[in-house]
């Protein structure tokens, strides 16, 4: 008697449980809370709410603004300073130019596109300009220092401007058709909506404007990406603790490179953004590759 009293408290404290849970569930999807419909979206290898991981990758690139370029030398041996040359040759800029380097932060490829275009002639006199756009402001912070310890300031450039805005890639300030080139170089892939940029960058460039992209990306031969991938994941992360002090924010840069769509994958983005003769180039094997599409 005693024992079928206890199943039957049992049994009722099972089912008070079971309702206050169906409740709570529904009250919270009704809010839009944790059991809402919210969606979910990666940040590096997690599983992150799409409205978290601006946060955590805006905490990311704040922690290692001031070492990004020392990290960049130390992970590819140099050769990041070779991929982002090509990159400006690739885009072959000619004065008169209005371009929106976004994720531009330390300035690397808005310095290459200014000394690119000092070595040519301009018997016209057309002047250029360049707009440097990052989602970070300490990012932005450090092109800004970069830029007067190298002489490339707005008063000390002839014929060519340099400005310098704090910007949401995929929610662009700007105004339609204002820029001839939009350049991005491995930024991208920290987006929350790759197609929402791409989107942007095709409303902000002039009919005939170039999109360009620099990002890591995919070998092709599964024994290098294998050994590529043991770099990676085994030496990136201590070297970051060791130059840095940050040993997450690069496991999560390397992470985030592995979750990047693959070449095909993204030049088809591209061309669904609008854009038309999409091309990509793998350098060094297809550890990076360049993307490139037309506005017409």
């Amino acid at each position: 008697m005693q024992n079928t009293r206890r199943l039957t408290n049992l049994a009722r404290l099972l089912l008070l449980r079971r309702t206050a849970t169906t409740a709570t569930t529904q009250a919270t999807s009704a809010s839009g809370g944790d059991g809402g419909a919210e969606e979910t979206t990666h940040f590096g290898y997690q599983t992150v709410k799409e409205s978290e991981k601006e946060h955590k990758v805006h905490e990311v690139f704040e922690q290692v603004a001031k070492s990004y370029d020392l990290m960049n030398d130390a992970m590819s041996m140099g050769i990041h300073r070779v991929w982002k040359d090509i990159f400006i040759e690739r885009l072959g800029p000619t004065h008169g130019m209005r371009v929106l380097d976004m994720a531009g932060g330390t300035g690397d490829i808005s310095f290459r596109y200014l000394k690119y275009l000092a070595k040519q002639p301009n018997p016209q006199q057309r002047q250029s300009h360049v707009t440097v756009s990052d989602i970070n402001q300490h990012m932005l912070n450090v092109g800004e220092e970069r830029a007067r310890q190298l002489g490339l300031t707005v008063e000390q450039l002839p014929n060519a401007s340099i400005d310098w805005q704090c910007a949401d890639a995929e929610k662009l300030p700007f105004k339609s058709d204002s820029f001839t080139a939009y350049t991005i170089a491995f930024g991208i892939r920290n987006c929350t909506h790759v197609d929402k940029v791409l989107s942007e960058a095709y409303r902000v460039l002039q009919p005939g404007g170039r999109f360009m992209c620099l990002e890591f990306s995919h070998l092709e031969n599964e024994a290098m990406q294998w050994l590529y991938d043991q770099y990676s994941f085994q030496v990136i992360p201590p070297m970051g603790q060791l130059l840095a002090g940050q040993w997450h924010a690069y496991q999560y840069l390397v992470e985030s490179i592995r979750r990047f769509p693959r070449q095909e994958q993204f030049k088809s983005m591209i061309e669904d953004a609008g854009f038309v003769n999409a091309t990509y180039e793998n350098l060094t094997f297809g550890v990076v590759s360049i993307h490139s599409g037309f506005k017409l």
